[in-house]
């Protein structure tokens, strides 16, 4: 063992171990408990994040702990390799996607090797390896033949410069985000997953404070976000009737224009309706009038998700229909809005702006009407400005209404929907926000979607033995659409599987989300050549553990839980859900420096080259460069003065990420590891600090010293005792070894408490607490004192293990322990000795008169006598008492006694 800790040495010895031992293969053992850890799904971008570092060994710590303590875990690891920055990279660099996906794979494969993960490397699995994608295709079709997979049009962003599809990201103020082009919006074919099947018991299971509800072990934020995301809305459907006729003289929609609303309680203070830009009445009032059409082809740039359009300005322009008000028979004026989507509900709202917020702004800014219709006792309605009580259905009643009037919420809904179902206009309705979730990308790199198109018969499915279709990975993306639709390759030989004439294959490819739905099934049965999932998913399935960023809160875990329902109608798996446990570990944070250029550009500066300037009180007010540094005004001189703009999440594009690989080379793994976990507990951001890092590197630097300490002494008889449980208990220790298993056992415990909630923040202030403890110890010079330091230091080496395991194993072994105890990956996990939690004395707390006036020892077996006549006669007690007699001495047990003079 060498005199100084040299983290490269250590690490390689390290890890040259366990991949001699295969130390981390895992399989299925049904005599033991078993454990499922695994973090999300990374993305092949290139190169790892601290965001991945922080990740993984939140899951590493877990794995190894659990291990320890006897169960089987499984950690593994994979890659969602598909999607569109790989075709991007393609564009820039002139090489197949497939190429520089398999080139990152490596790199930052060997980069988590690195860091010393516990990764089951024998189940890795790639999205875009055929032997995966062919199990996408597999249950797209079984999923067809179900009804659950179907086919109809959908509206894309279409860039007519490039002639392909954008995704909603890659359109920036209405143009395409490579060519500049108006982006126009274009209804093109494509399959949809009928999601919304499964809508209630997706809701069900997840619904926070729900009878149903089985995911009690997601965070309470995640579980709201799905419900809201799901949407499930009771209200009323209906009608407004109108007799406007097309061209041809048909009433449009047979002369009804349905909405959906939850608040039918205010059905009489409509005042206006719209309708989506591509709502038949829109279409047929734009076609005699240029600018509404105009405002309709405007209204069409953009985004098409409700969350963008939530963002957007809302705008609108009159059509000059009306249609008629189904309980006044008042006409009420048609507009078109851009706030209305087609694709949720009838494409149509009715507006009541003096009840909702938005309906509101919109008619001030156009002048439309706004007529209360409920009211809240004691409070005054007006028109000024919006106040929260209006559009609060719990406390209202209605007025202004006729019928209605007096009646609350509940009972005025029941009213309006007996009313509109005599009239055949209406009905009570549960709505949900969910909509079936579209798959086609009209994307190069990703799944094929394995169907043959027929001049004679249609879209017909690829014959199951036909499967994979293989994207060929040679294709190299030029901005000029798919290149699978120029592919002589891809259609080669293809004939029609009903008639058998010449065909053409889809050239749509599934989205990425659907590799990201069942991965961690996969890894159950990695190789299985013959079927999606097998007997490993029965062992290691529903999930344990699963951590991620809360970025997936919504989209990948509602995919992921709608996928495990659909396999399991299927009969693939036994599960209902696919995870127990979900945690989302914080984001890992640093400054951000920018400074704008002569031309207006921005440019961002690296936190190495810069120091903040502090105003007198030591606030930070600005910074400036303390090293020349790059920008779009070319070479900046040492003192530059920059923007300071805080704190923010570590980006490429900003300059302030930390790059693990130059981390761990100057400090190594466990130093980086270390100090994720004891910046912040693990759901919480972390700010970076690189003051910090160098203390989390010093703290290891110590841990090694004090073992290379404890060679220097000849403590052989001491670690064959100390390593053996039982022994302890015939051994009696002398004053400062009974302190230092005192110290040590009481941290364990709380460490035990702390690794149980997964608080890896505490459980590593335990560790330093316990070589404080060890290096303030001053009995090694007695066996006795040698015993106790050596199983002290033992437990140590077994709490930081699963942190920092490459020095601790290399301690496990130098030492001697793995002798009598094997390799520290599967060391028993220390237990707290209840004797060492005894105590000869106790120190209570001193009161006189309820103030604090010091402490007094106690033998541990006094009774209340006792402690009263030790701490009158104790100097502290005798100084404040000043002579006077006690009028009572209280005594709370373990903690203080309190004179009452």
């Amino acid at each position: 063992m060498q005199d100084k800790y040299n983290h490269l040495e250590v690490e390689s010895a390290a890890q040259t171990h366990w991949q001699m031992h295969d130390a981390y293969r895992v399989t299925e053992d049904k005599d033991r408990k078993k454990f499922y850890a695994c973090s999300m799904l990374p993305y092949p971008s290139g190169k790892l994040h601290m965001g991945h570092v922080r990740n993984y060994t939140i899951n590493d710590m877990l794995t190894r702990q659990l291990r320890m303590q006897g169960w089987n875990v499984l950690m593994p690891m994979g890659w969602d390799a598909f999607g569109l920055p790989a075709e991007n990279a393609a564009l820039k660099n002139k090489v197949p996607p497939a190429r520089w996906t398999y080139d990152n794979i490596a790199y930052m494969k060997k980069q988590m090797q690195a860091m010393g993960l516990a990764i089951d490397w024998s189940r890795e699995v790639a999205t875009c390896d055929p032997e995966y994608y062919k199990w996408n295709q597999w249950l797209f079709l079984k999923m067809l033949e179900k009804g659950i997979a179907y086919r109809k049009t959908q509206v894309v962003n279409w860039d007519p410069v490039d002639q392909t599809v954008l995704a909603n990201e890659q359109v920036i103020d209405g143009r395409g985000w490579r060519t500049g082009a108006l982006v126009e919006k274009r209804e093109i074919p494509g399959y949809y997953l009928k999601i919304t099947d499964y809508a209630q018991e997706l809701l069900d299971h997840v619904q926070v404070g729900g009878d149903k509800a089985t995911l009690t072990g997601w965070p309470d934020k995640v579980r709201l976000m799905q419900e809201n995301w799901i949407g499930k809305s009771s209200g009323v459907r209906f009608a407004f009737t109108h007799d406007i006729q097309d061209s041809s003289g048909q009433l449009i929609q047979d002369g009804r224009m349905y909405v959906f609303t939850t608040r039918a309680d205010t059905i009489m203070g409509v005042t206006f309706c719209a309708v989506a830009p591509e709502h038949p009445l829109a279409q047929h009032a734009a076609a005699g009038n240029e600018k509404l059409a105009a405002f309709i082809e405007e209204c069409k740039k953009g985004g098409t998700t409700e969350a963008e359009l939530a963002l957007k300005e809302k705008e609108g322009m009159a059509t000059g229909l009306f249609v008629t008000h189904p309980l006044t028979g008042q006409q009420v004026e048609v507009w078109v809005g851009n706030y209305v989507l087609m694709s949720y509900g009838d494409g149509a709202v009715m507006g009541v702006p003096a009840h909702d917020e938005r309906d509101f702004a919109f008619a001030l800014k156009y002048r439309l009407p706004i007529a209360q219709v409920v009211a809240v006792e004691g409070e005054t309605f007006s028109t000024a400005a919006w106040a929260e009580w209006y559009g609060d259905k719990q406390k209202c009643v209605c007025v202004n209404s006729g019928v209605l009037d007096g009646l609350n919420h509940a009972q005025a809904v029941d009213k309006v929907a007996a009313l509109l179902a005599d009239k055949g206009l209406g009905e009570k309705k549960t709505t949900w926000r969910l909509r079936d979730w579209g798959v086609s990308r009209q994307r190069y790199w990703g799944t094929p979607i394995p169907i043959i198109h027929c001049a004679d018969c249609g879209p017909q499915p690829v014959p199951e033995q036909d499967l994979p279709v293989v994207l060929p990975p040679d294709l190299v993306p030029d901005g000029s659409g798919n290149p699978l639709v120029k592919s002589e390759v891809f259609h080669a030989g293809v004939t029609c599987p009903c008639c058998g004439k010449p065909a053409r294959r889809e050239t749509d490819t599934m989205d990425t989300f659907v590799d990201s739905s069942w991965y961690f099934m996969r890894y159950c049965d990695a190789h299985n050549h013959d079927a999606m999932v097998g007997a490993g998913s029965d062992y290691w399935m529903p999930m344990d553990q699963y951590i991620g960023g809360i970025e997936h809160a919504i989209l990948h875990l509602l995919y992921a839980r709608f996928w495990t329902k659909v396999m399991r109608d299927l009969g693939l798996v036994k599960v209902d859900e696919p995870f127990t446990k979900l945690l989302t570990q914080g984001m890992v944070l640093n400054h951000i420096y920018s400074r704008k250029s002569a031309k207006g550009a921005k440019d961002y500066f690296w936190p190495h080259d810069v120091e903040h300037v502090l105003d007198d009180s030591g606030k930070v007010v600005g910074a400036k460069l303390k090293n020349a540094a790059e920008s779009s005004d070319g070479l900046l001189p040492v003192g530059t003065a920059i923007d300071y703009e805080g704190v923010g999440t570590m980006s490429k594009s900003k300059n302030n990420g930390v790059d693990p690989q130059h981390l761990i080379e100057k400090y190594g793994a466990d130093t980086a590891r270390l100090y994720t976990m004891f910046t912040a507990p693990p759901e919480l951001t972390l700010e970076w600090n690189d003051a910090a890092v160098e203390g989390s590197y010093r703290f290891l630097r110590r841990v090694y010293n004090f073992g290379h300490k404890l060679l220097g002494i000849n403590y052989v008889p001491a670690i064959a005792l100390a390593l053996s449980a039982d022994s302890l208990d015939d051994i009696t220790f002398d004053a400062p070894a009974k302190a230092l298993r005192l110290e040590v056992h009481t941290v364990l415990k709380q460490v035990d408490y702390d690794y149980q909630r997964m608080q890896y923040n505490t459980v590593v202030s335990g560790a330093m607490k316990m070589l404080n403890a060890l290096e303030g110890f001053k009995g090694l010079d007695s066996a006795e004192g040698q015993i106790a330091a050596i199983e002290s230091f033992g437990i140590l080496l077994r709490v930081l293990y699963p942190a920092t395991p490459h020095l601790t194993h290399v301690l496990w072994q130098e030492l001697g322990y793995a002798k009598k105890q094997g390799d520290l990956l599967d060391a028993a996990w220390p237990q707290v000795d209840p004797k060492a939690l005894e105590q000869d004395e106790l120190e209570l707390v001193l009161q006189v008169n309820g103030k604090l006036r010091g402490s007094v020892r106690v033998p541990a077996s006094a009774d209340k006598a006792e402690i009263e006549r030790l701490a009158l006669a104790s100097a502290d007690a005798q100084k404040h008492m000043q002579g006077a007699a006690p009028k009572k001495v209280v005594v709370v047990p373990g903690r203080l006694i309190n004179i009452v003079v």
